[in-house]
């Protein structure tokens, strides 16, 4: 992760920075907000801001005043209920803010979910840093078989040398010809004046995928655990993954008894279609099912058998 010294200060700045406040603050959010925590070779998340904590999503639920003689058991109770009944607009109390930095493709991904106030880096205004990425080799792998949108086994020696080769060309290449395409120093001024200086809305239209990005991205809490039992899911892509499971470590600090019961019923748990109930139902009782007469299509029968294989241990 590269940040100017401009950056930096400015981190610097916002971390010595001290303002009283009557609103509920969390110690252990404050310890990390504005510090870049580092994803990905150049990316970051960064808590810009927040508000409200587990008490609000309590305060919220019983539309009380405040704390009052509840006990710490009674408020972790009504999380629990809440988050296991999915009653959802108590969490959308609380709301927090980050910057993120991230490749192009991510952001296209991350984009998808519709639940939040998004600001991003304007590379018609400014120009974009020359900092692609690329992944560690032991995340260049093949096509996935059974899975259009998935990889598989890790490419090694040679072949996965000549991938990063080739995404590394390609970048510096795509670099080398947006500076020629736009002509201009870190001041703006022309490299070469006898050469015009492309827009810059244009220029960028040269890059690849891979280089990075900036947004401030702000959601309430109840949209961001939906958007990390997506992202943080083993099955999401590794990159978008990386920046999901750096939040969780976030949300842990921010609101601990909601990230608890986060991962009891939603990340950790196992949402079963009455079919495969019934499935299952017929298991226990000692009868042998095949997947072709269970009423499952083949790859609901592998997701079953996965969470029942891990249920067993």
């Amino acid at each position: 992760m590269r940040l100017t010294s401009e950056q930096q200060d400015e981190v610097m700045t916002q971390r010595g920075a001290v303002r009283p406040t009557r609103r509920a603050t969390v110690p252990a959010l404050e310890e990390i907000l504005y510090e870049p925590l580092p994803v990905l070779d150049h990316g970051f998340i960064r808590v810009i801001d927040y508000m409200g904590d587990d008490a609000a999503i309590v305060q919220a639920a019983r539309v009380s005043y405040g704390r009052g003689t509840r006990k710490v058991s009674e408020d972790r109770g009504l999380i629990n209920y809440l988050m296991r009944h999915r009653h959802t607009t108590p969490f959308e109390m609380c709301e927090i803010k980050y910057h993120v930095k991230l490749p192009i493709f991510v952001a296209r991904q991350w984009i998808r979910h519709r639940m939040a106030n998004v600001n991003e880096y304007s590379a018609r205004y400014s120009i974009l840093d020359n900092e692609f990425y690329l992944p560690a080799p032991e995340h260049v792998a093949a096509q996935a078989t059974t899975n259009r949108q998935g990889r598989e086994q890790a490419l090694e020696g040679a072949a996965a040398q000549r991938v990063l080769d080739l995404l590394r060309g390609d970048a510096e290449r795509a670099y080398a010809g947006y500076a020629l395409l736009l002509n201009e120093d870190a001041a703006g001024a022309p490299i070469d004046p006898s050469r015009p200086r492309l827009a810059r809305e244009l220029a960028r239209i040269n890059l690849s995928l891979n280089f990075y990005t900036q947004w401030y991205w702000k959601t309430d809490l109840h949209n961001l655990m939906h958007f990390l039992s997506l992202r943080a899911d083993p099955h999401a892509q590794y990159e978008i993954r990386a920046y999901a499971e750096a939040m969780l470590g976030t949300l842990a600090r921010w609101v601990p008894m909601t990230h608890a019961a986060f991962l009891e019923y939603r990340m950790n748990a196992a949402l079963i279609s009455a079919t495969g109930l019934a499935v299952i139902r017929r298991l226990i009782a000692g009868e042998k099912v095949k997947q072709q007469e269970s009423g499952l299509s083949a790859r609901e029968w592998r997701e079953l058998i996965a969470v029942l294989d891990s249920a067993v241990g």
